[in-house]
């Protein structure tokens, strides 16, 4: 009898350290990312409005920010993505940083909102964010962005075509 009571405490006491891990990577994970996010949107809206000078100050926020993500903080599957990402992040943020030319800027925010959405697939949001698709964008390729709105504000092309493009998904 002895020996049953202290298989069952020994799995009442598993269960409760598993259930404290996941209560505990559930709570940080959406808390690491969330500045790199809002940072990413930061650099957008300076993108929709055509304002380079706008875009390369948030997207010095947005270089630090990355690079102050405590990897330790993040769920499993949010660490396998941000190794694979990571170096495109900053490269991106830190090209976009660098000059006020909007254009130039536009053409690192193609693989920046790239990375940026591979991390939101695997991140937990309180609202939804949509994944937006211009076709004319990147010379007639097409490029993605991400937005915490629905109506589209094209950061491509700005006022030249504020509305061209679509939401291709919302991610929750």
């Amino acid at each position: 009898m002895k020996s049953l009571s202290k298989i069952v405490m020994a799995i009442v006491t598993l269960l409760s350290i598993n259930l404290c891990i996941a209560n505990a990577q559930t709570n940080q994970s959406p808390n690491e990312l969330s500045t790199v996010f809002d940072k990413y949107f930061a650099v957008k809206d300076a993108l929709v409005s055509t304002n380079g000078k706008s875009a390369a100050e948030k997207a010095k926020g947005l270089t630090a920010a990355i690079k102050n993500v405590n990897m330790e903080k993040l769920t499993a599957e949010q660490h396998t993505v941000w190794m694979a990402v990571q170096k495109d992040l900053v490269e991106d943020a830190e090209h976009i940083s660098e000059t006020g030319d909007a254009k130039h800027q536009r053409d690192h925010f193609v693989t920046l909102s790239t990375a940026i959405y591979k991390l939101q697939k695997v991140s937990k949001t309180e609202t939804p964010v949509y994944y937006q698709f211009c076709p004319m964008a990147n010379d007639g390729k097409g490029a993605n962005w991400l937005s915490k709105e629905k109506p589209i504000k094209n950061p491509y092309y700005g006022s030249q075509m504020m509305s061209c493009g679509k939401t291709v998904e919302t991610i929750q």
